[in-house]
């Protein structure tokens, strides 16, 4: 594998920053690794590992390298499945092999659902879904607190609320003001507002990306294999929760037939599929 190679794209409303660490002589699929809003540089460890391949890295929208050009406050999921689709077609157009984490998985999501033929196999890793969670409304309403406090208060005490969240164990209270609220100075966030708004997690994608709820009946149709993966350390907590939980969408077991999506849960420290619930038909 040689050393990564930086390139730019240009994309509706955005400059998308990504690189190539090519696998010269290599047979096998791209094997495209994003996150949401993390950026290429969580990746570059991992990436290091796929000696047998080219791995792509990018750094979504709105962060870091990737700057917006369409003066936007928000982005969806769908726009980054858009962002994802022209760089996979920059890159060859495909198909590739997809490994996505947090938000990444969400936009993958959604990129799978619009663009099936572009993705061979998808990893999604723990995709906050909180509107297919059982208590969505009170999920949806903590997270929307969430946001509120990061408008009215800024970054460290919202950031502390999300880092308390995201550990979150159980059902959401019906009052999202009854959930802890921890102190940022004692995260070493910082206490006082310095007035902005455009945090890439806390102001870009936070609620876009969480209130998303993917197309099953797409994702059934489509020919990719996808399969949701979860960390083992991270039993219980709500992003586990929710890309457990049964969709109220149409995705089927999985089936022999090599185009029918295979859905599929795995326990990523012990690389074995793990017993679910079959989702509905």
């Amino acid at each position: 594998m040689t050393e990564p190679q930086t390139h730019t794209l240009e994309v509706p409303g955005a400059t998308i920053a990504y690189d190539v660490r090519a696998a010269e002589g290599s047979a096998e699929p791209i094997l495209l690794m994003i996150g949401s809003p993390m950026d290429a540089t969580g990746f570059t460890t991992l990436a290091g590992h796929f000696e047998d391949r080219t791995v792509v890295t990018y750094d979504p929208r709105g962060v870091s390298r990737s700057k917006r050009t369409d003066g936007l406050a928000e982005s969806t999921p769908e726009l980054h499945a858009d962002d994802l689709h022209r760089l996979i077609d920059a890159i060859g157009g495909g198909p590739v092999d997809v490994f996505a984490s947090s938000g990444g998985a969400v936009n993958a999501l959604a990129l799978v659902a619009r663009h099936p033929e572009q993705v061979r196999t998808l990893v999604a890793h723990e995709p906050p879904l909180a509107k297919v969670l059982p208590d969505r409304e009170r999920a949806m309403a903590a997270i929307k607190h969430m946001r509120e406090t990061y408008e009215r208060e800024g970054f460290g005490p919202a950031m502390a609320q999300f880092i308390a969240l995201t550990g979150h164990r159980g059902e959401f209270p019906a009052d999202p003001k009854e959930l802890p609220v921890p102190d940022p100075a004692m995260m070493g966030l910082p206490a006082q507002d310095d007035g902005s708004r455009d945090d890439a997690l806390l102001g870009q994608n936070l609620v876009t990306c969480t209130h998303y709820e993917p197309d099953f009946d797409a994702l059934r149709a489509a020919s990719t294999r996808v399969v949701i993966a979860v960390g083992a350390e991270s039993e219980g907590r709500w992003p586990v929760a929710g890309a457990r939980a049964r969709p109220s969408g149409s995705v089927r077991s999985p089936s022999p037939s090599p185009a029918t999506t295979e859905v599929s849960w795995v326990t990523s420290s012990a690389c074995r599929a793990s017993p679910r619930p079959s989702p509905p038909h």
